[in-house]
């Protein structure tokens, strides 16, 4: 009973397989708290008080929703000692001001309905708690009949019967839960076998884009050298532009945009000097703050007549997002851009 709590993750716990995650276990509860409000207010002849009943209904009921929604597999040791003590608290504070002998089967309603929380009890986690709450509250009972009068045997035979539910709540417990932790873990396993291969296929996927891709970009000029014959100036500029833009495609992958790379690949043909550089801070952009930092990256190249632009996406975490640097013989203009990508600086434009 000293067993430490492990919490598993909100869903991967005995609740979720039987249920007590869901509207219906939370109309059972209020039905349930209802239901021995009811038969506290109809069984009340004779007794000497009735505030101590009315407590007795009240700790019962917040029993139940501890018992469905208090988080944790096992549950946690705070309310499962309350639970346990729930059971002869409950019961002593009804049976001290019932008649003697009780005016009705009904005026030992408290029994009934600890038996339920013990019984969930079970299946939480805690079947030794359980019991030992059951034991105390049939305790209470013989105590209780032998300082009235009544006879040991006689609260004995009240409260034994509740043996029987608590009982079979243990073996449900006993078997569901090993049950549950084996279909989660099954489950668990299947959702990361899923992904890991959702992962490969992607990977798969864009290797056999980037070796198609290579093949009609790179072939026909690999084919043109192999052939040993000199290449002419056209061909050379083509090979030295097709280098630029793989080396972009490794080290710049989010500006592998369709308007950013003929933007690169015009400024290069005009002899500007193109870095593009990817740390990774708009891995996580919104579409729209990508679609208008990349047109804004086009537009520069497209303008740009001469010197050197190195466009970088900067790592995560700092102020701005990225910047353009534009340098000339004559002057260096540097933009920055936030997380919106839209320019926090002068404009190189």
């Amino acid at each position: 009973m000293t067993q430490a709590v492990r919490t598993i993750g909100d869903d991967y716990d005995a609740r979720t397989l039987i249920g007590m995650r869901s509207p219906a276990a939370n109309a059972i509860v209020v039905f349930y708290s209802a239901t021995f409000l009811l038969l506290a207010v109809v069984s009340r002849d004779g007794v000497s008080s009735f505030w101590p009943i009315a407590v007795a209904v009240a700790a019962v009921s917040v029993g139940a929703v501890a018992i469905v929604r208090a988080p944790g597999d096992p549950l946690p040791m705070r309310p499962t000692w309350a639970l346990t003590a729930l059971g002869p608290v409950a019961v002593a504070l009804v049976l001290g001001v019932l008649p003697i002998p009780v005016s009705s089967p009904l005026q030992t309603w408290p029994l009934g309905a600890v038996t339920a929380i013990y019984a969930f009890l079970c299946v939480r986690g805690r079947p030794g708690f359980a019991w030992l709450g059951m034991l105390s509250t049939i305790t209470t009972c013989v105590v209780w009949a032998t300082l009235t009068g009544q006879g040991p045997a006689h609260g004995l035979v009240m409260s034994v019967i509740n043996l029987a539910p608590l009982l079979m709540a243990t073996f449900f417990a006993y078997t569901i839960r090993p049950s549950a932790r084996a279909i989660f873990t099954l489950r668990e396993q299947t959702t990361r076998r899923a992904a890991a291969e959702a992962a490969d296929s992607a990977i798969l996927e864009e290797r056999d884009r980037q070796l198609r891709r290579l093949d009609e970009q790179a072939r026909p000029l690999l084919a043109r050298i192999a052939a040993g014959d000199a290449l002419s100036a056209d061909e050379r500029l083509a090979c030295r532009l097709l280098e630029a833009h793989l080396r972009d495609s490794v080290r710049a992958p989010a500006l592998t945009d369709p308007a950013v790379v003929a933007a690169a690949r015009s400024a290069r043909g005009r002899g500007v000097e193109v870095i593009l550089l990817d740390d990774h801070a708009m891995d996580h952009a919104t579409a729209e703050a990508r679609r208008r930092f990349l047109d804004s990256v086009a537009e520069e190249l497209f303008a740009a007549e001469a010197g050197a632009v190195t466009v970088r996406i900067l790592p995560p975490g700092r102020d701005a997002t990225a910047t353009i640097l534009c340098s000339t013989a004559d002057s260096v203009r540097r933009v920055e851009f936030g997380s919106d990508g839209r320019p926090v600086g002068p404009s190189c434009i």
